[in-house]
Formats: structure tokens, sequence, C-alpha cells
């Protein structure tokens, strides 16, 4: 079973806070830390656009409303994929983050769309709403921390 990205999110700017502590003087700062822990979720989110059958759950996913599901899921993962590796660079993680943010928002009506309609992702229901909803303030309260704490 896949670890959820909630429990990757805090485990890996878990251990980016304590390598920076110990021996990492680059992940010295939770500032840091948070960069690695959301360009970790975010990196694995976009590459689970490679998947063929994780990619036809994702277009499945996007409201019907909506033109080209291929299209919109390639160019989010596009997008994912830059924002991640924008987070490991200090100098861009601000702006990265920011993307990110917009990006997370523009994407919480698919997935609100998906948990009504009981799309399935993975053989499973999509996640409920509730819960969604507090996984996205989570992400983006990490891309929150790296724009607003400092260095």
């Amino acid at each position: 079973m896949p670890v959820p990205l909630p429990v990757l999110l805090l485990g890996v700017t878990a251990v980016a806070r304590l390598l920076g502590t110990v021996a990492v003087p680059a992940l010295d700062s939770w500032h840091d830390a948070a960069r690695v822990g959301a360009a970790a979720i975010y990196l694995l989110a976009a590459s689970g656009r490679l998947i063929p059958r994780v990619r036809q759950d994702l277009e499945r996913m996007v409201p019907p409303t909506l033109p080209r599901p291929d299209l919109l899921v390639a160019g989010t993962g596009a997008l994912e994929l830059l924002g991640g590796v924008g987070l490991l660079v200090p100098v861009t993680a601000p702006a990265a983050a920011i993307c990110l943010g917009l990006l997370t928002l523009a994407m919480t009506p698919a997935n609100i769309s998906a948990a009504r309609r009981g799309i399935l992702f993975g053989g499973s229901p999509a996640t409920p709403v509730g819960r969604r909803l507090a996984e996205q303030a989570l992400y983006l309260g990490a891309l929150a921390a790296v724009v607003w704490l400092p260095f």
C-alpha cells in the first residue's frame, strides 16, 4: 500500500529537519525542511502521471465539463514536476511555492467532483471531500511555510 501524501509530507519534512540539526547545514531550518517535504509530495504526484493506470484514473477525476482530460492531467503533472524541482532550489523556492499553491487550489474542484461522482482511484473511492480539503490545507500550509518562514 502506498504511503499517503500527508504522511510523506510530514515524514520527509521531519527527516529533513533532523538531518539539518545533526549533519546537513543546508537543511538546518524549518523553512528548508518544509521545502524538501513539499518537493517530495509534488514530485511524487507528478511521477504518477507517468504510470498509465494512474494517469487513466486521474483523467476520470477531471470534471466532465472540462475538455481534454488527457492534456489537463499531463499539464498539471508537468507543472507539479517543475514546481517540485523549483522548491529544491533556494532562490526559486518562494515562487515555486506560490505557483504550486495556486495549482493546488485550481485542482481542488476536480478532487471534490471525483469524490461526489464516486470515481474510483486505484480501485478505491476517491478521497472523501472533508479529508481531501484537510489534506489540501496541509499542503498549502507547507507551501506557505516555504514562502513566509525565515530562511
